[in-house]
């Protein structure tokens, strides 16, 4: 497989203080153990993470921006779904 024909990856770093992976950025590799390599290399330079997700491209699907309306319109008449008729205590931290 020649460089051009490379798969693009899309990475995804957990931080050591994060809880949750967040996505860093994209390369090109010609597998996934290259990718999660250069993803270390270029996007942990300064060893700020402790997990790294790689994605080949072409396995993520997303939602259409124009359709919006029609995907998250129904969960608006579910009031139960949205606590903001609650309280809560300071005590809990982050909710």
């Amino acid at each position: 497989m020649s460089k051009k024909n490379w798969p693009l990856w899309e990475v995804f770093i957990r931080s050591k203080q994060g809880l949750s992976h967040k996505h860093a950025g994209s390369l090109h590799a010609a597998d996934e153990k290259m990718a999660i390599e250069n993803a270390r290399d270029v996007y942990t330079r300064r060893m700020e993470g402790v997990s790294i997700w790689v994605v080949e491209s072409k396995h993520i699907h997303a939602s259409n921006p124009l359709e919006q309306g029609e995907l998250f319109e129904p969960a608006n008449d579910k009031v139960y779904r949205h606590p903001t008729f609650y309280d809560i205590p300071d005590e809990i931290g982050h909710m």
